[in-house]
C-alpha cells in the first residue's frame, strides 16, 4: 500500500476534507500508476479522485470506536520516533 496514506479515523480533531482528498489522490495515482495524467486522462483520473474522496467521507463519517480518540501531536512524534530509529535522522 501506498506509504503517504495515513491512517484518518479516530483523531482528535477529525479528519479535513484536506486530508481525504489528499489520501484520495495518493490512492488514484496508485492504482493508475501516475502522479499527472495525460490530457486525454484527466478527467477520469479527476472524476476517480472525486469518487474515492466521497466515498472515503461517509466511511470516515460512519466508523465508531470505543477507543478514546487518537491526539494528531501524540502520534506525529510517534512516527517521528520511528523514523529516526529506521533511518537514524
Amino acid at each position: 500500500m501506498c506509504r503517504n496514506i495515513k491512517t484518518l479515523a479516530n483523531f482528535a480533531p477529525p479528519a479535513t476534507d484536506e486530508e481525504i482528498r489528499a489520501s484520495a489522490l495518493q490512492f488514484v495515482r496508485k492504482l493508475s500508476g501516475t502522479a499527472k495524467p495525460s490530457k486525454a486522462n484527466e478527467a477520469a483520473f479527476t472524476r476517480a479522485v472525486e469518487e474515492v474522496f466521497a466515498s472515503a467521507r461517509t466511511l470516515i463519517d460512519s466508523l465508531h470506536s470505543s477507543a478514546p480518540p487518537r491526539d494528531r501531536v501524540i502520534e506525529a512524534e510517534k512516527a517521528r520516533e520511528r523514523n529516526r530509529a529506521r533511518f537514524g535522522n
